[in-house]
């Protein structure tokens, strides 16, 4: 699942703020190259012939290689973070693990391309928790949204119209969306933690939690096997530093640098090249689905454009 997506106005990824390093590097550039590296996670997971809880830990345990100098470098640099925000982190990340389980086992069920494009349902989901918890009021335009949102995954899944064959749409749309929802939980505690002084370090706690979870989920339910041989290896270790480091490394340092429309429109790309990325690895979608996918898309693009400034009088 992806280093997985932002709030309802920014798709697909947490906005975990950072410090401006000065750096020249284009943040256009890098929220594209962060997008493709998530949009990747997807078919790298199937690639690995692995069930679901193998591939959730692993991809944790093994980002976990990556992370850990470098948020032990941050942590030198500029201090602990909080603990309150530690907790946090904390929780954000069993529920990341627990989506990334429901995620692998979207992909197993309706594919790479449809899976990451279900994803997105935590756009709905979003805004829910944040109605319930902090009572944020809901807006029209979200009030139009889901029903369209849910039709498009109902199509998108096969769960309506026709499905790929040899894929499940009904347990697909309930693993996505066990998923979604664990994902947009997780999106909330890490826009509770923010800070402007950390950036590596909340990654690397979530992620640490999430291999916790991940672990004990995955281990009940489908097992985890922690020798699947080769060509497993080679993309599992692809998806844990392609999908999950490089891809929220890349992604956290932009989004900050952009206005908020134009950083829910380049992550859109996500689900768009994942599709195109399970077509090259043999996927066919239905047109049934392709179509519920760009239902989605167009939902979530909807959702995310900034809100018009009242006429003047």
């Amino acid at each position: 699942m992806s280093l997985k997506s932002g709030s309802a106005a920014e798709p697909g990824v947490s906005t975990i703020e950072v410090p401006d390093t000065g750096s020249r590097a284009n943040p256009v550039l890098m929220a594209v190259a962060g997008s493709a590296c998530i949009s990747a996670s997807a078919v790298f997971m199937k690639l690995s012939d692995t069930n679901a809880g193998t591939a959730a830990f692993l991809r944790c345990a093994l980002a976990l290689v990556l992370l850990v100098p470098l948020a032990w470098r941050e942590v030198r640099r500029v201090g602990r973070r909080p603990m309150r925000y530690q907790l946090m982190d904390i929780g954000a990340g069993v529920l990341l693990g627990v989506d990334m389980v429901f995620w692998a086992a979207s992909v197993l069920n309706v594919g790479a391309s449809v899976s990451t494009v279900l994803l997105n349902i935590q756009v709905v989901f979003y805004p829910l928790l944040a109605r319930v918890i902090s009572r944020s009021p809901l807006s029209p335009r979200f009030l139009l949204l889901a029903p369209v949102m849910l039709l498009g995954v109902a199509l998108a899944s096969g769960a309506i119209g026709h499905a790929e064959s040899g894929s499940n749409p009904v347990a697909g749309v309930a693993y996505g969306t066990a998923a979604g929802l664990a994902y947009a939980g997780y999106l909330f505690l890490m826009r509770l933690g923010g800070g402007r002084q950390h950036s590596v370090s909340p990654v690397c706690v979530s992620t640490a939690a999430a291999a916790a979870a991940a672990g004990i989920m995955g281990g009940l339910w489908t097992g985890i096997d922690l020798n699947p041989g080769w060509p497993a290896w080679g993309w599992l270790i692809m998806l844990a530093f392609i999908g999950q480091v490089v891809a929220w490394l890349f992604i956290t340092a932009a989004l900050p640098k952009l206005a908020p429309n134009v950083a829910a429109a380049l992550l859109l790309l996500q689900p768009v090249m994942a599709f195109g990325l399970g077509l090259l690895i043999g996927e066919r979608p239905t047109l049934t689905q392709a179509g519920g996918c760009a239902l989605v898309v167009a939902a979530v693009w909807y959702n995310s454009r900034p809100a018009k400034a009242p006429a003047a009088a």
